[in-house]
């Protein structure tokens, strides 16, 4: 795999470092496919991620955003052979996973539902005030005049 070297534009540009760092990271990451999951966009400015985690239960999976990336992570706790349990097939993979999305400027997390073997993360993209478009109303058209007041 080839990568780029941008400590040139370091030194040239302000400011650009977070793009800089993204396009580095974006390169080193591995596309993972387990567990399989869906992005879809829900609204204009809502988004969902679906994941297939059969298996799993609330207490096993762990939801963590920070800064600009939301982390999912599961596992199993360590099986006991108390109970003896012999495969003839096992074909749900209980395996521990993490996936890592970066996420746009002003999106959030707002909620987290396990359903039917899906983890189904709500998502929304929140400007703030001073961000939004705003109109600016032109006054004019009117004129005043001053008269000189002072006395001959």
């Amino acid at each position: 795999m080839q990568t780029i070297d941008f400590s040139p534009f370091y030194r040239s540009t302000v400011g650009f470092d977070r793009l800089f760092n993204r396009l580095d990271t974006l390169g080193a990451q591995e596309t993972k496919s387990y567990p399989p999951y869906n992005i879809e966009r829900t609204g204009d400015d809502t988004y969902r991620i679906s994941i297939a985690v059969a298996g799993f239960s609330n207490g096993d999976i762990a939801v963590e955003t920070k800064e600009n990336s939301l982390v999912v992570k599961g596992a199993k706790p360590a099986e006991t052979n108390d109970g003896k349990r012999e495969f003839l097939h096992r074909g749900i993979a209980e395996r521990a996973f993490e996936l890592r999305f970066q996420l746009a400027d002003y999106v959030e997390v707002h909620g987290a539902t396990l359903e039917n073997g899906l983890l189904h993360l709500e998502l929304k993209r929140e400007l703030p005030e001073s961000k939004k478009p705003r109109t600016i109303q032109i006054n004019g058209g009117t004129q005043q005049t001053i008269e000189d007041q002072s006395v001959n």
